[in-house]
């Protein structure tokens, strides 16, 4: 067995919203399933998809994916209008929609994109319920990772 690196996302990983980690606290996660057309699959399998400034709205009972930018291919959409930024539907359950709308709601939480992976054959997108971390917290939580990445250095040059 391979030795794997801490921050090398896995091979089923498309895209990562490393942006949500920074600006919020991650209360809960969910996993939907996304609706896509036959050209996003394949620039997904590209990994042509990027997930910043992407959020989630619940309407209607449904849960909708907004802001996310799907980079066509030259090749695969040739015959057809391709809108990278259109708005998708993610599949979740009732209970769990009518979770995150209580929630969203009735205690201030925002819905977020974490990351768009594959699961087997299947694009599975990790959601969560996050609250905005004031900026005392974000000092906070670099400071934090400053320290485990010096007190690393220190243990290499221990080691030695």
């Amino acid at each position: 067995m391979g030795k794997t690196s801490k921050n090398k996302p896995d091979s089923n990983t498309i895209a990562v919203n490393r942006r949500a980690r920074h600006e919020y606290h991650i209360e809960e996660t969910f996993e939907a399933g996304l609706v896509l057309t036959g050209w996003e699959v394949k620039s997904m399998r590209a990994g042509k998809c990027q997930l910043t400034d992407t959020y989630i709205l619940i309407k209607n009972e449904e849960a909708w994916l907004l802001g996310s930018h799907i980079t066509p291919l030259n090749t695969a959409s040739t015959h057809v209008v391709a809108d990278p930024t259109r708005t998708r539907k993610l599949l979740l359950h009732k209970k769990e929609i009518a979770r995150l709308l209580g929630q969203i709601n009735q205690k201030g939480y925002t819905c977020v994109p974490l990351s768009i992976y594959w699961k087997g054959n299947k694009i599975k997108c990790q959601l969560a319920l996050v609250k905005g971390k004031q900026l005392h917290d974000k000092r906070a939580t670099d400071k934090d990772r400053e320290w485990e990445r010096q007190k690393g250095r220190i243990m290499r040059e221990r080691n030695k």
